[in-house]
């Protein structure tokens, strides 16, 4: 387990935030359950899914479409249950 410095908090958040409010709420509301315990790998992840287009990201936190390709791992599957199940 990695402690998240201020810093990297902030950057995480930061690059967190999405065009769609949607995306927002259910990102930010993973950070705030489960930030103090993100692993360097956590964040790595999470960074991969930061890289999709809006709506792409919605409809996999959403469950309209799953992870595919690189994306496709066991860490960001779990990420992402845990976004759906909040």
């Amino acid at each position: 387990m990695s402690s998240l410095t201020e810093l990297e908090r902030a950057r995480l958040r930061w690059r967190a935030r999405r065009g769609l409010l949607e995306n927002d709420l259910i990102i930010t509301r993973y950070l705030d359950a489960y930030e103090h315990l993100l692993t360097d790998e956590d964040v790595s992840a999470l960074t991969q899914l930061f890289e999709l287009g809006d709506n792409e990201l919605l409809d996999i936190l959403l469950a309209r479409a799953e992870l595919h390709g690189a994306l496709d791992t066991p860490r960001l599957r779990d990420i992402v249950g845990l976004m759906r199940a909040l």
